[in-house]
């Protein structure tokens, strides 16, 4: 599996745009760009960071935006809202199909009772977001995040029965052990749909450390998605604060190169 990184490994102490150098330094040639703020979303900025792209080399394997702000919105129930967030979910894909990624990784609703949700209507938005995101050129890719729905298998579930245009996933592992969901049940319910891989480890103190630090069984990972024909690459996405040493990510890709 080819390992790649995340530029949130270095957020908030390199800018966005310095990431791909250090990044391509650290002897990294492919990962996922995470768009920290909304004028990180635009042309202007994008046409920055394929310039240096360019320069250094370096291939978006992905992107990931400053979900927060507006994802949660794409679902909200006030008409107006939902409008001006669909511009910025469109602003998204249109810079990740600039940057050459193959998929935008995305958070969606925060956690609600199901009892409360409509989920008719969340469908229905699913089946615009995939519409728009399919014409523009990007695959939308659901990840499982611990604070929102599609942390829930059961909404997984009901995600891809319902929805009439495929949804893409990417499998998170401190996001599953954070849900207290294990990872096989992920893909066992995401199967081939799964198209990207976020990469961290976990123990008994932390739920994201550097991978090789802790006790996740990358074997056992790599077995089971084997079975599930997944060809996609591996990214390493942890927080700047789970290391001192930058020299420590190449220890983690090189630690994950022999047991992927």
């Amino acid at each position: 599996m080819e390992i790649g990184i995340s530029s949130a490994c270095f957020y908030p102490h390199v800018n966005l745009e310095e990431t791909i150098a250090l990044m391509k330094g650290l002897g990294f040639h492919k990962g996922e760009l995470f768009l920290n703020c909304p004028s990180e979303f635009e042309e202007n900025f994008i046409e920055k960071l394929n310039e240096e792209k360019i320069k250094h080399e370096y291939s978006i394997n992905s992107i990931h935006a400053f979900s927060s702000s507006f994802e949660p919105f794409l679902f909200d129930s006030y008409k107006r809202r939902r409008d001006d967030m669909i511009k910025l979910f469109k602003k998204v894909c249109k810079a990740g199909k600039a940057l050459g990624a193959q998929s935008y990784t995305f958070h969606g609703i925060r956690n609600v009772d199901l009892n409360f949700m409509k989920i008719p209507r969340v469908i229905e938005i699913y089946d615009e977001l995939l519409y728009i995101s399919s014409e523009i050129g990007i695959s939308l890719s659901q990840e499982n995040v611990s604070w929102c729905m599609s942390s829930r298998p059961d909404f997984l579930k009901t995600l891809i029965e319902k929805c009439k245009y495929k949804l893409n996933f990417t499998l998170d592992i401190k996001q599953a052990y954070r849900a207290s969901v294990s990872l096989e049940e992920y893909i066992e319910i995401m199967g081939e749909n799964i198209i990207n891989l976020h990469i961290n480890d976990v123990d008994e103190n932390n739920s994201c450390i550097l991978p090789g630090e802790g006790k996740v069984d990358y074997g056992k990972l790599n077995d089971s998605l084997r079975r599930i024909n997944y060809d996609g690459m591996g990214i390493i996405e942890v927080y700047s604060n789970n290391y001192t040493s930058y020299n420590q990510l190449i220890e983690s890709r090189e630690y994950l190169t022999k047991n992927l």
